[in-house]
């Protein structure tokens, strides 16, 4: 039980850290729809950002956790922290203007091509050993978390 938890509890903080930012998100929709009226502007500019986060909220879970799995939970969680940080940038902008969340939104698809990449990675590693008994897997994690810093770069 603790070899299974010690390999995935980056993991599971990032994801209850994303359910915390998924109830400040509905919150501020709550906020907006009580001291507002519905069809305001500014309900429909926050509502809108809470959909589009909650839609692609699916995704970055199933990456990351891929990406922990198969390949580094560190990496993974490090680019998971970094998407969380961008989708609130992505929130208060959208709130804003729409054009100020484009950055945020940009950087985001960026971070979960990454996690997709680390899950590919993974995967063909694993192939790799499975079938072939090469096994690349220390060397790729050495890749993966010197080049996961890569992701703080605008």
């Amino acid at each position: 039980m603790d070899i299974v938890v010690e390999n995935i509890y980056l993991l599971v903080i990032v994801t209850l850290i994303s359910v915390l930012q998924n109830a400040f998100f509905a919150l501020k929709v709550e906020k907006e729809c009580i001291s507002q009226n519905i069809h305001t502007p500014a309900f429909e500019r926050v509502s809108c950002a809470n959909r589009n986060c909650m839609d692609s909220y699916p995704t970055f879970l199933a990456v990351m956790w891929c990406a922990g799995l198969c390949l580094s939970q560190a990496p993974a969680a490090f680019a998971g922290i970094i998407y969380l940080v961008v989708r609130q940038k992505y929130f208060v902008g959208y709130m804003g203007q729409t054009c100020q969340s484009t950055p945020g939104y940009l950087f985001g698809k960026r971070i979960l091509f990454f996690l997709v990449l680390m899950c590919i990675v993974g995967i063909f590693n694993y192939l790799l050993m499975r079938y072939y008994g090469s096994n690349y897997k220390e060397y790729v994690e050495t890749i993966t978390s010197a080049s996961s810093a890569l992701l703080l770069i605008p």
